[in-house]
């Protein structure tokens, strides 16, 4: 298995599946149309960030989308993992620790002294991955439904 950036070809892929993608990391909460990932992955790739994927010869089966963020407390510019998919089919063979290993060493060698993520409450196995990796909570977002 080889990790590395995305040809146009599987960028384009990757387009395609990220709505599945945002599905299942909110389970199921979130069913985002392809008009509004655009709108969400566009700028960050306009500003820097950039998938690296999982590849078996040509067939992708994962990625990870790294870039940077701004602490909001802090206000320091750190990296930042803004989205993580492996593709059903090739779950439970540890594409995802690669992916994010792959992710955190290209934040370290860009000179970052932190990485950041986001998780969906209540999805443990995410949650337990990124423990493993050696992530801790930094802060808890939280909403009361008003209907």
């Amino acid at each position: 298995m080889d990790i590395r950036q995305p040809n146009d070809v599987e960028m384009e892929t990757i387009r395609e599946l990220s709505p599945q993608s945002i599905f299942d990391g909110t389970l199921g909460a979130v069913m985002p149309t392809k008009e509004k990932i655009d709108n969400l992955i566009t700028p960050l790739l306009e500003r820097g960030s950039y998938y690296l994927i999982a590849v078996e010869d040509t067939t992708l089966m994962g990625w990870v989308l790294v870039g940077t963020n701004k602490d909001q407390f802090t206000e320091s510019i750190n990296g930042f993992i803004y989205e993580l998919y492996v593709i059903e089919a090739y779950r439970g063979k540890g594409i995802s620790k690669r992916l994010m290993t792959a992710a955190i060493n290209q934040v370290r060698e860009e000179g970052y002294d932190e990485v950041g993520l986001n998780v969906f409450s209540g999805n443990d196995d995410a949650i337990q991955l990124y423990e493993k990796i050696g992530f801790n909570v930094k802060t808890f977002s939280m909403s009361l439904p008003l209907k």
